[in-house]
């Protein structure tokens, strides 16, 4: 018997406590990095950890099909909270992208890619069989053009292009199928060449002056040594310092990029540079294997999914996790140009950590309705 309409009669032994308890090892491994790099910011992630397993317990209980009956409700939200960042954000070094309430300050973009993700599972679910038709696809490109037209006017051009390949797999996962992703390779790779090409020999603004800075500074880093390309080079010495099992966890080392402050704000988004100094490349063998361990574990669940809905639910927070976790650690090594986006579940970050749990919540309630195989 149904205890609420949003609820469900769940079997615990349905439940996916591999999944939970990779997810826990992984923020603990954080918490503990989080703390060698910037004591004082730790308390702050263990209590993020908190929230977000309380958060993570009530999703996994509300039946996820309920949830996506709300998708305009949660499309308003969505925009209504980014546009509350543009009219009342809290500018930090150039950047508005947070909302300060006093006791704590949060940053809706981090919630706006779980909104997100649950919105177009929606939308893709209840037009599933015309998702080829030209105009259901001009309408989900329209809807995503608003949030993150929002975002990139923060400026937070990571976390729009993280949320438009969010987009994309969704799409494909939704039945788009390769026409679709060959024509927006098609675009965008002649696209990136010439932006790139632009930024390098044009004096034309195209981006913002710190986005096109930190391009050349990837693309010339000696060039930029001393400035823009100073942080990333200092990462991937860190990296590489390392060595197999690095220098340890709270090490004294003057060299080391925490105490020698060769990294701002190392427990952020640089803060690979930090496991890789301080375990190694065990550490980072690690927290790789558990971040495309989830992915799997998430898309695993979406395959046995009862409904297109809960499936793009799956798919769509595991490539948040992924394709996050992939530019963030390209950043820590320098094969993508320096940005600020954190890596999940071990970036510092209450807004990205919480956000995450709720993601993680929605899978789980995905996996506690999954189709029963003769």
């Amino acid at each position: 018997m149904k205890i609420l309409k949003f609820t469900k009669p769940y079997r615990l032994k349905d439940f996916k406590f591999s999944l939970l308890i990779s997810v826990l090892a992984l923020t603990c491994l954080g918490i503990m990095v989080i703390g060698s790099a910037k004591q004082s910011v730790q308390g702050r992630q263990i209590i993020g950890l908190v929230i977000g397993l309380i958060a993570l317990a009530v999703v996994s209980m509300i039946d996820y099909v309920w949830i996506l009956n709300l998708q305009w409700i949660l499309y308003g939200l969505t925009i209504a909270m980014l546009l509350a960042v543009r009219f009342f954000g809290k500018d930090v070094n150039g950047a508005t992208r947070w909302i300060d309430f006093g006791f704590t300050t949060f940053q809706p973009s981090e919630l706006a890619k779980i909104l997100l993700v649950l919105f177009f599972a929606k939308y893709i679910m209840n037009h599933e069989d015309e998702i080829t038709k030209p105009v259901t696809i001009i309408k989900a490109v329209l809807l995503m053009a608003a949030p993150c037209f929002l975002i990139y006017k923060q400026p937070d051009l990571s976390t729009t292009i993280s949320i438009v390949l969010v987009f994309c797999v969704m799409m494909y996962v939704g039945g788009l199928g390769y026409k679709f992703i060959g024509i927006f390779l098609l675009i965008t790779v002649p696209a990136a060449v010439i932006l790139l090409s632009l930024i390098v020999h044009s004096d034309i603004d195209i981006l913002q002056g710190y986005q096109e800075t930190r391009i050349l500074a990837w693309l010339q880093p000696e060039k930029y040594s001393s400035d823009e390309a100073y942080q990333q080079n200092n990462s991937i010495m860190a990296i590489g310092s390392g060595r197999l099992t690095g220098k340890g966890l709270n090490n004294n080392t003057t060299t080391s990029v925490k105490n020698g402050n060769f990294i701002l704000e190392p427990q952020t988004d640089f803060i690979f540079a930090i496991v890789g100094e301080e375990l190694g490349f065990v550490g980072c063998c690690i927290v790789i294997g558990l971040l495309l361990l989830i992915v799997i574990q998430c898309m695993r669940i979406g395959m046995r999914a009862p409904d297109t809905g809960g499936r793009i639910i799956c798919c769509g927070v595991a490539a948040q996790i992924g394709i996050q976790s992939f530019i963030n650690i390209s950043v820590a090594t320098g094969l993508f140009p320096n940005t600020g986006i954190p890596l999940p579940f071990v970036s510092y970050g209450m807004s990205s950590l919480v956000s995450m749990f709720i993601g993680i919540g929605l899978v789980l309630n995905v996996g506690l309705q999954q189709k029963k195989y003769k």
